[in-house]
Formats: C-alpha cells, sequence, structure tokens
C-alpha cells in the first residue's frame, strides 16, 4: 500500500520535506481488530509535534495520522461489532487497558497503557490502517467523509476541553488560538451555550475574520484585552506568553483549560512574568486536557450531527501532506486540513448556525 511514513524527528520549515511517499505492506488484522481503507485522513498539530520531536514516536519508521474515514476492509478474528463495507473512523485513541483505576473510572485518556493512533501505532496517511474495532466508531449519515475526519480529534478534544470549562449558558467564553479545534468549539458553544458570547484572540487577520465570519462576539490580536473578562478559557496555542494574557482576562473563581499536547520551552521564560495578584489569585485555575476518550468523540459526533457543526477545510492529496504540514506550522489557514486517500473530492465549507436552541447547563461532570 501507499503511505507517507516519517524515518526521524525534523524541524519544519518552508521546504521541509519530512515524510517519504513509499510502498510499505498491507497491514493484516489481527484479533479482536479490524482494517479500514482510508477514505480521509485530516492533518493535525499533534502531527506536527511527532515530527519535530515534541510528541516523539516511541520507534521510526511510523505513519502518523489520527483523524481517520474510511470503509471497513477486513474483519480479523473474534469481530462483531462491524461488517465489512461499514463507514468508520478512527481517533486518537487506538487503545487503553480498560481495567486501571483510570480507565474504570471512564477516565480511559489517562491509562498509563494509552496507545496514540499515528504515533505509538502506524496511522492514517496511508491506504489502510488497523484498529480494535472497539476503538473504532460509526460515521453518522449527516457528514462526508472529509467532513466528519477533523471532527474525530479537533471537534472532539475540544468538546472535552469546553466541558472542562465548567461554564453554564450565559458565562463567557474565551478563545486563545483559532485554529482547526478552536472554530469546532466556536460552532460548538453557538449551540450547546446559545447566550454565552465568544472572545476570540487569534495572531493572524485571516484567521480574526474566519471568527468573525462564524459568529465571535468579540475579536482580537493576542496581545489585545477585551473590556471584559470571561468565566472560561481554552487555550489551543503551543506558546507560554498567550496562557498568560488568557489568565489576565480570566474572571476569579474560573478556569482556564490548556488544551495543547506540548508548550514551547523556546518562550518559557514568559512564566517568570507571572504576576501572582494578576494571573492566579482569588482563586482563578488551570487545568490540562490529555488525549481523550472514546465517549468525547462519540458524544461530540452525535452532538455535531443534532447541531449541524461542520467544519471549514482545504484538501490535499495524500503525497502532499508535506505541504499540507507546512502550511499548518505558519497558521494562516483557516479550519482544517485533509489529506484524500481514496474515493471523490468533498467540498469543505462552513455551514452558519440557525438553530435555536433551549438553555443548556454545560458544566464538567
Amino acid at each position: 500500500m501507499r503511505a507517507m511514513v516519517l524515518d526521524k524527528t525534523r524541524r519544519v520549515g518552508k521546504q521541509t520535506e519530512a515524510l517519504r511517499w513509499v510502498e510499505v505492506p498491507e497491514p493484516v488484522p489481527g484479533q479482536y481488530a479490524i482494517r479500514i481503507r482510508v477514505s480521509v485522513c485530516a492533518v493535525c498539530r499533534t502531527d506536527l509535534d511527532e515530527i519535530e520531536g515534541r510528541a516523539q514516536p516511541p520507534r521510526f519508521p511510523v505513519i502518523p495520522g489520527h483523524q481517520v474515514v474510511g470503509v471497513v476492509d477486513a474483519l480479523g478474528p473474534d469481530t462483531g461489532l462491524f461488517r465489512v463495507g461499514d463507514r468508520v473512523g478512527v481517533a486518537w485513541i487506538h487503545y487503553a487497558c480498560g481495567r486501571c483505576q483510570f480507565c474504570k473510572r471512564g477516565l480511559e485518556n489517562l491509562c498509563s497503557l494509552f496507545v496514540g493512533t499515528g504515533r505509538d501505532v502506524d496511522g492514517g496517511y496511508a491506504e489502510f490502517i488497523v484498529v480494535p474495532e472497539i476503538f473504532a466508531h460509526a460515521i453518522p449519515a449527516e457528514f462526508t467523509d472529509a467532513q466528519a475526519a477533523p471532527l474525530l480529534c479537533a471537534g472532539a478534544i475540544g468538546y472535552r476541553a469546553l466541558r472542562m470549562c465548567g461554564l453554564r449558558d450565559g458565562q463567557e467564553l474565551g478563545l486563545m488560538g483559532f485554529g482547526a479545534s478552536a472554530h469546532l468549539v466556536l460552532q460548538m458553544a453557538r449551540h450547546v451555550l446559545p447566550k454565552s458570547r465568544v472572545y476570540v484572540f487569534a495572531r493572524s487577520r485571516v484567521q480574526r475574520t474566519f471568527a468573525r465570519q462564524l459568529g465571535a462576539y468579540w475579536v482580537g490580536g493576542i496581545d489585545q484585552l477585551p473590556r471584559r473578562n470571561v468565566e472560561g478559557f481554552i487555550d489551543t496555542t503551543p506558546a507560554w506568553r498567550p496562557l498568560l494574557r488568557a489568565l489576565a482576562c480570566l474572571r476569579p473563581g474560573c478556569r482556564l483549560v490548556i488544551n495543547a499536547i506540548h508548550k514551547d520551552d523556546r518562550d518559557r521564560e514568559a512564566l517568570s512574568e507571572i504576576d501572582y495578584a494578576v494571573h492566579l489569585w482569588r482563586e482563578k485555575e488551570i487545568k490540562s486536557v490529555a488525549n481523550v476518550t472514546r465517549a468525547d468523540v462519540r458524544e461530540f459526533l452525535e452532538l455535531a450531527a443534532r447541531a449541524n457543526i461542520r467544519p471549514e477545510f482545504e484538501e490535499y492529496a495524500l503525497q502532499d501532506a508535506n505541504r499540507a504540514i507546512r502550511e499548518l506550522k505558519a497558521g494562516k489557514s483557516r479550519g482544517a486540513k485533509v489529506l484524500r486517500v481514496s474515493g471523490e473530492k468533498a467540498q469543505g465549507k462552513i455551514v452558519p448556525i440557525r438553530r435555536k436552541t433551549k438553555s443548556t447547563d454545560f458544566r464538567s461532570r
């Protein structure tokens, strides 16, 4: 099969070709596993972190990609949840033990045996992928393959982050950074928290314009401060300095959720500027998001189908994955990036949220 393979970590520059376009053997599904013929795989910032060594894979070569949509192609022994021909998705969570204290509490994202798709095992930048069938997800009919792919990580991790903010309808939300995840969180917030205002902080003009089009109440640069502080904040940036800006905009007794797998050490000195009275006093709280659970993925897919949440995306051929990664790092694109592996090209678009909703208590469980 054809695949884009990572052989070693490296910094991504304007001309970097970090992934090789190669032929590799087709995987064979073992016990309890299914094989999927991949239609599309969305690109995630975690893929960039793997390539540049911040979330380094345990072995090389490895096939990246963990927002995968395709059709079941083969069944391993002792399977029965899916049939050949079913359309399914694969997310970042490839495996958790199901027996440890975290798994038993519904926190399989914290399992010490957690396996990440496309990092610890081969992922979806390939024509086929194998996954334990209990970690595959049925894709709602409302979505095309390309629309569904970014929902599996960018959407699911955004869903988890929003729940962790603990907001009630009418309380205000801040989004620091406006990439693939945040643009889905904004749509989600407008549905589940219809009375809440959303404030977006973004570094590029393209992203700020995009946030306005999706209905953000206030839009500004990373260094700008709105007149009113917020009750919940989600930071999706890879840097430390935006964290301080977010804390300065957070009301007392409220929570900042960091939705990032890594923070760049190059601006770590920003932490020396923490002013306890401004950034932390009066019971401000910081919490990180670590991975996702299967429940996060399935609940968000159901919510996105009900709420008419759709990602905006740009589509690339699989062999153009290096260009997609470079453009992701540049941070000037709108929405998500999707690699087309097989099948017909789908047209991405913004679907405005017009549906009237009842007030919803969206506090974390």
